[in-house]
Order: structure tokens, then C-alpha cells, then sequence
């Protein structure tokens, strides 16, 4: 069993709630918008981290993260990209691609907007962790923490952490 932090949407903010949080993750996944590399360093220094950059990322970010990774963890095939929409509405980047070869697990950030949704149509489930950082719209940043045990993605919960 693997278990996995999510978060997306730093913008150069990392709340210190989040270690806590993922103290018992094996891993951390971020979707994008890190807005500082010292974000992606100090959660790199704290667990194994898989990341995208997104369309606020600088070139230290970029150069370091994909745009697009896709990897199998465990028996799941997994794709996080920063702006990829969601069920029926996916992006023009992602569109073709994801009804050609959906994963089991599509991962995005960039909203802000919290959404956990299964698509029916693709037999694959769409995570979006919402923000953890303090910039933006939304007024409650969210992560995510799941598990990922052989094919089945399990214990998916929703951390609020204190408003903006």
C-alpha cells in the first residue's frame, strides 16, 4: 500500500499544517503552481516527491518538473497535469489523449476548486486537491490524502486547513 498526499495550488505558500497532515504518507504528489521552488524543496526534503509545474511556475520549476507525468503506482495508472478540467469538460491539452488512453487516476490542479468525480464514460476517477495556498479565489484550501493499494485507489479524505 501506498499513501499519498495531494496538494496543488502553493503559490509560494506552504502551510506548515501540511507536514502534520502528511506525516504518514508515503509519498506527495503536487499539481502544479508550486509559485516557489523552495516550496518543492522543503516537501521534497520531507517525503518522495512527484510533481507538475504549472502556468505560474518559473523556470527553476519548470526545468526541474514536467508539464504532463504520467506513471503507474502500485497497479494504477496515474496522470497529473496542472490544467486538465474534468469530466466533460476537460482541456484542449488533455482532451484527445485522455479518451484515447484514460488512466485510472487523472490528477489537476489549477481551478482552486475542490473536486473529487468519477468519470463513467473513461472508467476513471478525477481528483482535484483544490488550493493550499493563500492566493486566489477560493476561501477554504484543501488537500487531499488517499491510498492506493494494488489496482484499488482507497481512504480518500478531504483536509480543510485554516482560512486564507
Amino acid at each position: 500500500m501506498t499513501r499519498i498526499g495531494l496538494l496543488s495550488d502553493t503559490h509560494g505558500y506552504l502551510d506548515e499544517a501540511v507536514f502534520r497532515h502528511f506525516e504518514s504518507c508515503d509519498e506527495i504528489w503536487h499539481a502544479g503552481d508550486f509559485g516557489d521552488i523552495a516550496v518543492a524543496d522543503t516537501l521534497a526534503a520531507f517525503r518522495p516527491l512527484k510533481g507538475v509545474y504549472g502556468n505560474i511556475d518559473g523556470q527553476q520549476i519548470r526545468a526541474t518538473y514536467p508539464e504532463t507525468l504520467r506513471f503507474t503506482c502500485e497497479a494504477v495508472d496515474v496522470w497529473i497535469t496542472h490544467i486538465g478540467g474534468y469530466p466533460g469538460r476537460y482541456s484542449p491539452q488533455v482532451k484527445d489523449a485522455i479518451r484515447r488512453y484514460p488512466p485510472k487516476l487523472f490528477i489537476c490542479g489549477h481551478s482552486h476548486i475542490l473536486k473529487v468525480m468519477y468519470d463513467q464514460k473513461l472508467q476513471c476517477l478525477h481528483l482535484n486537491p483544490g488550493a493550499a495556498g493563500k492566493q486566489g479565489w477560493h476561501k477554504v484550501r484543501t488537500l487531499l490524502r488517499f491510498s492506493i493499494d494494488g489496482s484499488r485507489i482507497e481512504n480518500l479524505e478531504v483536509i480543510e486547513l485554516a482560512g486564507k
